[in-house]
């Protein structure tokens, strides 16, 4: 169940990427050109988590929330989303990454869910890094559309209410076919989750960060891994249960 996580590296790193508009502000930019240098931190992520090992990545690009963002903000991520799907993903398909999207992508326009689709099918057999973009996600939501899949089981008699528990639930949020995370990064200072993953974060380790997306680099990311290193993740467990037999039986 538990161990210590002592020298390991994560399984899966969940990332919410906040700090794009301030850090454009800090430079008396528009926001939107701290949204493109935070782009180009996803490459460097992406980068430092196929050296590391690390087998899913799942970063947090655009809450349903932000829908009620101002039209000019909105828009101009879009156009940004779509460029970034025209230019990357025939080289992250040569690295073999698979790229996924979570949320609600039918509130996206038909030309980005297209591209959002074809994204999927080229990258689809490859393993070396699953890629998840949480695009429109929230994770109430999440948890909300799960329910109402085991509801319509249990109403066309598929199903029945008792067998209704945690594992039933967790086979169908999203990316319930990954392992949970084990390492959540939040840039920007903020020390919340913000509606992601609500479900999938139970057990992760938590970990905040002051420098803003566009300024993370492979340094930083490895000072979040060697943190992570460090803990002991026990799971409700003790420490006593997760220690070795035999280990500490001497005085």
């Amino acid at each position: 169940m538990g161990s210590p996580a002592t020298g390991a590296v994560p399984q899966h790193i969940a990332i919410i990427m906040d700090g794009n508009g301030r850090w454009a502000q800090a430079l008396h930019r528009p926001r939107l050109i701290g949204h493109r240098a935070g782009a180009r931190a996803v490459k460097r992520c992406v980068e430092f988590c196929l050296r590391r090992g690390v087998g899913a990545l799942t970063l947090f690009a655009f809450s349903s929330e932000n829908w009620e963002r101002p039209i000019d903000e909105v828009s101009g991520l879009m156009k940004l989303f779509i460029g970034a799907l025209d230019r990357e993903v025939d080289e992250l398909h040569r690295l073999g990454v698979r790229l996924r999207f979570i949320g609600e992508r039918e509130r996206f326009a038909a030309s980005i869910r297209e591209r959002m689709q074809h994204a999927e099918t080229r990258t689809a057999d490859n393993a070396r890094l699953h890629l998840n973009i949480a695009a429109s996600y929230g994770g109430r939501q999440d948890i909300a559309r799960a329910a109402r899949e085991l509801a319509g089981e249990v109403a066309a008699g598929r199903l029945q209410p008792e067998q209704i528990d945690a594992a039933a639930l967790a086979q169908r949020v999203a990316l319930s076919d990954l392992p949970l995370p084990d390492l959540f990064i939040r840039t920007g200072g903020e020390l919340r989750i913000s509606n992601f993953l609500l479900w999938q974060l139970a057990y992760t380790e938590l970990w905040f960060t002051d420098a803003l997306w566009p300024d993370v680099d492979a340094a930083l990311l490895q000072t979040a891994l060697d943190d992570f290193a460090r803990r002991e993740r026990r799971f409700g467990l003790t420490s006593a249960q997760l220690r070795p037999m035999g280990e500490g039986s001497q005085a």
